[in-house]
């Protein structure tokens, strides 16, 4: 039941913020969700061994958001404050070798895996308006739904037995087969100008980034032990547990929209 409620309440008030917000002020949603993903993901890392600079980091990854759907900062200086802090995690860290190497990864990795796809999230608003960002999520949550009932009712081939065991190739076709067909007639109502034939292939690639993102952050918490990325979201898990395909697919599709 906990994990009903908080769902349901979740959903509409992530329904209400983009239906009702403009992009301006949805970025700084996105920017909130960013710091707590980023909460969460400074957690895993550590657990896992490497050491992030919190607040550089931290920083970055929420430039990364902001930069992407306004370009108020360029993306010339979001790479140079990347190198920038590699190099002053080189000069003021106390480990050597191989440990310095795997923060310097770490630190990196967050705006690229955290900041940037928000911001496409609020560039898709930006762009395409509150319906394309509806029709994102829902093509995602359509291609989660698929993949379980398909996998539970017809899975028998691990898809990726070190990273996700309970996910199958059987359910990743339900989610090939089904995804596409809704983006095709629901993109065919809130994006009239793209061709059914690329809301098909945009279907594809939407479900292939979803797994993609799913086994990623799966992939993080096997390697640091851990069965959900927090707390925060009550029956739920963390943030990154609710967002972990989110993030894979919202580039995808902001993207498709940069090209249309």
């Amino acid at each position: 039941m906990t994990r009903i409620l908080s769902g349901v309440m979740l959903g509409a008030a992530a329904l209400a913020l983009i239906w009702f917000l403009s992009s301006i002020a949805l970025l700084g949603v996105a920017l909130v969700v960013a710091a707590a993903a980023f909460l969460e993901y400074e957690k895993i890392v550590d657990s896992i061994g490497a050491k992030v600079p919190f607040w550089s980091s931290l920083l970055a990854t929420l430039l990364g958001c902001a930069m992407v759907p306004f370009q108020w900062v360029d993306i010339t200086s979001v790479l140079a404050a990347a190198l920038l802090l590699i190099a002053a995690n080189v000069l003021l860290s106390d480990r050597a070798g191989t440990p310095i190497l795997a923060d310097s990864a770490a630190a990196l990795l967050a705006p690229i895996y955290l900041g940037l796809p928000l911001g496409s999230l609020v560039g898709v608003h930006a762009i395409a308006g509150r319906e394309a960002v509806l029709l994102l999520i829902a093509t995602v949550a359509v291609s989660d739904t698929a993949q379980f009932y398909t996998g539970r009712a017809f899975g028998r081939t691990p898809l990726a037995p070190r990273r996700s065991p309970k996910k199958t190739r059987e359910g990743a076709v339900g989610g090939f087969v089904v995804a596409p067909i809704f983006l095709v007639v629901a993109g065919s109502y809130w994006m009239p100008a793209a061709p059914p034939l690329w809301l098909a292939a945009l279907g594809l690639a939407i479900v292939i980034a979803g797994i993609i993102g799913d086994l990623f952050e799966s992939m993080l918490k096997r390697a640091a032990e851990m069965k959900d990325s927090g707390t925060l979201i009550p029956g739920h898990g963390g943030v990154l547990d609710r967002i972990d395909a989110l993030l894979f697919a919202a580039p995808v599709f902001y993207f498709f929209l940069r090209t249309l």
